[in-house]
């Protein structure tokens, strides 16, 4: 698998208006169903009941512009899909610049910047532009433009569905709504199209993977209406794939709870990267989503600049330039050692009474001396001490300090040397249908 193709999707992505229906959307499933062995198309119908929601009409549109009375265009769709209020209601009038300037969306402390605005639920029209090109508009009339039409149609969305050994379930979820944004938009579903690859690749799965491609807030709702049940009976962790695209500092958004097998993992991997923890009480649409109290889900969001904190956030300066093949295969790999962690994340039982003997199986230096062979047999003695049954690696690697992926390739030679074995039994607690969430892989929750 070629990650370095992550740059290339988004540029071939950027060009489709996206928005929570239409053909945009239907284009970006296209693309990326080519990408991911196994991808299933789904849509539900304008007035579908989904939970408290409603699904809206389908939005198209097809050009949009502000003219003045010699035809030359102000403003213009087709060179930035931004200029348009999302799901604008059509018009074609002249109107005077008082009238027009009613219906003008920017954003003064940004003056060279087209903000993203939207009207999903509320019909009315408008147009997107930055404060310069607004000041520039200085005539007393305007023809206006939006050939758009809402009507009843579809909203379309896609999961894939990768079976494991079990039937546990590890969820990412991504974004396909937003139209010209790059960080905001197609870094997630670029890293997750090719988290999907990587994981249809692997020979072998512990867990099974729901990856799921939607519209923001609507479609996870919508998603929740038709899996609730199998979801929070089978969800042992997940992940909102959104902002991974720059090469700022790490951002960390918790679940509801805070100490799930989804928010462990993630913080162990951020361990030695910069980063800050938010509350989830700055959480964005989809995690209001699955950590609703009535859903539960173990779901958390790791990101660089986390949305809503970046002065291009929602605006025409998230552009290609903001996101990089760098930043987006170091978040690739970010999420790749999170899923590596789950799925290596067992609890230890120590074989011997007392300490074993670890020079007989070559694991122990034949002389004794200071330096770095004492500090990695600390280590691996340090390992030992906590393979008690009730730590997993993640709590191990907490307690020691030492990173997870050294953690596993530890447990692996002791596993091999017959000096541990792992704890038999899932170590959730299901109750009925529902996930705990708050009770996952560890005794230790209370740390």
């Amino acid at each position: 698998m070629n990650n370095q193709s992550m740059h290339q999707w988004a540029q071939d992505l950027w060009p489709m208006c996206r928005s929570l229906t239409g053909q945009g959307v239907r284009d970006t499933l296209d693309y990326l169903g080519k990408l991911i062995p196994g991808m299933r198309r789904h849509f539900v119908p304008t007035g579908y009941q989904a939970f408290d929601w409603t699904v809206p009409k389908e939005w198209t549109i097809r050009d949009a512009y502000i003219e003045d009375m010699s035809g030359n265009r102000a403003i213009d769709f087709k060179r930035n899909n931004l200029h348009v209020l999302g799901y604008s209601t059509p018009i074609n009038a002249v109107i005077s610049r008082h009238d027009l300037d009613k219906h003008l969306y920017t954003l003064p402390d940004q003056p060279s910047a087209i903000p993203y605005v939207t009207s999903y639920y509320s019909e009315r029209w408008g147009f997107c532009l930055s404060e310069v090109q607004r000041a520039a508009l200085t005539d007393d009339r305007y023809k206006v433009v939006i050939d758009s039409d809402l009507r009843d149609g579809v909203l379309d969305f896609a999961d894939v569905i990768l079976p494991g050994e079990r039937k546990e379930e590890v969820l990412l979820s991504t974004y396909i709504c937003h139209p010209s944004m790059a960080n905001n938009e197609l870094s997630g579903p670029v890293v997750t199209t090719a988290l999907a690859r990587w994981l249809a690749s692997l020979p072998n799965r512990k867990y099974t993977y729901r990856i799921v491609f939607i519209p923001e807030t609507i479609g996870s709702i919508i998603y929740l209406s038709q899996h609730l049940e199998a979801m929070q009976e089978r969800t042992i962790a997940g992940y909102i794939v959104t902002c991974v695209g720059d090469e700022r500092a790490w951002s960390f958004l918790p679940s509801r709870s805070g100490n799930t097998l989804a928010d462990r993992a993630a913080l162990a991997v951020l361990r030695d990267r910069e980063h800050k923890v938010y509350s989830f009480l700055e959480r964005g649409s989809d995690e209001r989503q699955y950590c609703a109290p009535t859903v539960n889900l173990p779901v958390a969001s790791i990101m660089r600049s986390k949305y809503g904190t970046f002065q291009e956030y929602h605006t025409s300066l998230d552009d290609l330039k903001f996101v990089t093949q760098n930043g987006l295969e170091e978040s690739f790999q970010a999420y790749r050692s999170c899923i590596e962690l789950i799925e290596n994340n067992e609890r230890w039982r120590a074989t011997t009474f007392g300490e074993p003997q670890l020079g007989k199986r070559g694991l122990y230096p034949s002389l004794s001396r200071v330096g770095s062979a004492q500090d990695e047999v600390r280590t691996r003695m340090n390992f030992l001490a906590y393979c008690d049954g009730t730590n997993d690696i993640i709590a191990i690697s907490d307690l020691i300090g030492v990173a997870p992926g050294a953690c596993i390739e530890l447990a692996d030679i002791f596993h091999k040397h017959d000096l541990i074995k792992p704890v038999l039994g899932n170590p959730l607690r299901l109750h009925g249908a529902r996930l705990d969430a708050h009770r996952i892989a560890c005794t230790t929750e209370d740390r």
